[in-house]
């Protein structure tokens, strides 16, 4: 595969820029431990505690090169996926038929046997908070660390089919896209290859909810990372992140991500909307 990381492409029409230097929220470093306190959807915004910074940093524009990408090593991919769904915040129907399409999509492009989808999370950069929803998170961060992934394991299934399931290879899978019927012009995804991210990188976060606490990992500033877009997303497509991988033989276990505010937005930008929705992905 090319080296992906230091893309040579000349900008046009079609694709856009082939870089923009954007500000991205990493911790500087971790005087401060990380804490991460979640209200109910519809009730506040999260508060975040720690050494927070905003770096600058070079976000390539990854899409002449996307079909070289891939989740054992970027642990990101972009995927064309066309949707039969017709409102996202329709909760049943999101439900009932985006989990089906997702489910297919994962397995589709992981060669997984078993795919379980379990949560999703809607997100717009318009009165999030007082229509239920989530803003977009501009914090680099990673969904699941070594003890959360295989937790959410035993929280989701059976404790004989959990147990099981533990002993074999299996991921976790956020599927990410554009819910709205416009290309996104503001505050798109950015990803870290994840051939870049060393272990000191990925900072245990605690995430406090109501009823639980759970573990994220938040990213640690390294000069080092490299960053991919991209940008103007349309609803037929579809990204998909791996946040944490079982298997320990090389390939890319876990990744950072993080929305940011691209330079080159319009003013008048359309607020992004969005939808993630959270897999486990098992292999016999």
């Amino acid at each position: 595969m090319p080296d992906v990381r230091l893309p040579e492409f000349v900008a046009n029409p079609r694709i856009g820029m082939t870089y923009v230097d954007a500000d991205v929220n990493y911790l500087a470093d971790l005087s401060i431990p990380p804490v991460t306190y979640n209200p109910p959807p519809g009730t506040g915004v999260p508060r975040r505690d720690g050494n927070y910074r905003f770096f600058k940093v070079r976000m390539h524009n990854a899409r002449p090169y996307a079909k070289d990408l891939s989740l054992d090593k970027q642990a990101f991919i972009l995927a064309h996926h066309d949707t039969q769904v017709r409102d996202f915040h329709d909760e049943a129907e999101l439900k009932s038929a985006y989990y089906r399409e997702v489910e297919e999509l994962v397995k589709r492009e992981t060669g997984a046997s078993k795919v379980v989808v379990f949560d999703h999370t809607v997100r717009t950069g318009e009165r999030a908070v007082e229509r239920g929803y989530r803003q977009p998170v501009i914090s680099v961060h990673n969904d699941y660390t070594e003890k959360s992934g295989p937790q959410r394991v035993r929280d989701l299934l059976p404790p004989d089919e959990a147990a099981a399931r533990l002993k074999k290879r299996f991921a976790e899978y956020n599927v990410w896209r554009n819910i709205a019927h416009d290309p996104i012009e503001a505050y798109p995804l950015g990803f870290v290859d994840a051939e870049s991210i060393a272990p000191r990188d990925l900072a245990i976060c605690n995430l406090v909810y109501s009823d639980r606490v759970g573990e994220i990992y938040q990213g640690v500033y390294n000069a080092d990372h490299q960053w991919h877009y991209f940008p103007a997303m349309t609803r037929d497509e579809a990204i998909l992140i791996k946040c944490y991988d079982s298997e320990k033989d090389g390939r890319a276990r876990f990744s950072l991500h993080s929305a940011f505010e691209d330079p080159t937005s319009p003013a008048n930008a359309k607020p992004r909307q969005s939808v993630e929705v959270r897999t486990l992905a098992f292999w016999d």
